[in-house]
């Protein structure tokens, strides 16, 4: 199976529930490239996937993104890196109150990464890309969790919280949930992967 095979599968699946919908599949090393490879993948038992995907309901975009291990028992290796990104998205949610600036998500999540040796800032290995970006009507709008960005965060601010672990020759890690302030603080629309073999809340 190639990312194609994964992305059509993906798209009927859309369609059966009624929605327009795209995916977008990386496998092994190419997992490590935040938005993939021109390099022809094929699936095989042990890669790392990042499944990155979403759909259009009512006008309002959805962004998920999941990564697992196909058809193997995760190494060390893999579970060490997946545990350091779960911790850098867990910080950069938790970094997000009203007022505070946008730029605060970024700094919070890639202290995780860079203090677990990673980095520093957008080097690689490490986060080589914001933690976040605005959603709405649009997949991207403004309102990024990037270093630079004091916009004060609001209530009904909506965006993504997804910090990376790039590793170049191994692997790639990317969790993404999406979010929205409330006067007591952010609020997930879907629920972050529980572990690298439950990529979703039962």
């Amino acid at each position: 199976m190639t990312p194609a095979d994964f992305s059509s599968i993906a798209a009927d699946a859309f369609s059966r529930l009624g929605v327009r919908g795209d995916l977008s599949a990386n496998f092994g090393p190419a997992s490590a490239y935040p938005h993939g490879s021109i390099q022809t993948q094929y699936l095989k038992k042990g890669d790392v996937v990042i499944m990155d995907d979403g759909c259009k309901v009512q006008g309002y975009c959805s962004d998920i993104s999941r990564t697992v291990v196909y058809g193997a028992e995760p190494t060390r290796r893999q579970r060490e890196i997946w545990d350091l990104e779960k911790r850098a998205q867990a910080a950069g949610f938790a970094a997000a109150r009203i007022g505070v600036p946008c730029e605060q998500v970024d700094i919070a999540a890639r202290k995780v990464i860079t203090d677990a040796g990673f980095g520093p800032g957008y080097k690689i290995p490490g986060l080589p890309h914001r933690t976040g970006h605005g959603i709405g009507m649009d997949i991207h709008e403004w309102g990024n969790m990037v270093l630079g960005n004091k916009q004060p965060l609001q209530p009904g601010m909506c965006f993504s919280v997804e910090p990376m672990v790039a590793i170049y020759g191994e692997f790639g890690v990317r969790l993404e949930d999406c979010a929205y302030m409330t006067e007591d603080g952010p609020r997930w629309f879907s629920q972050p992967s529980p572990a690298i073999d439950r990529p979703f809340v039962a």
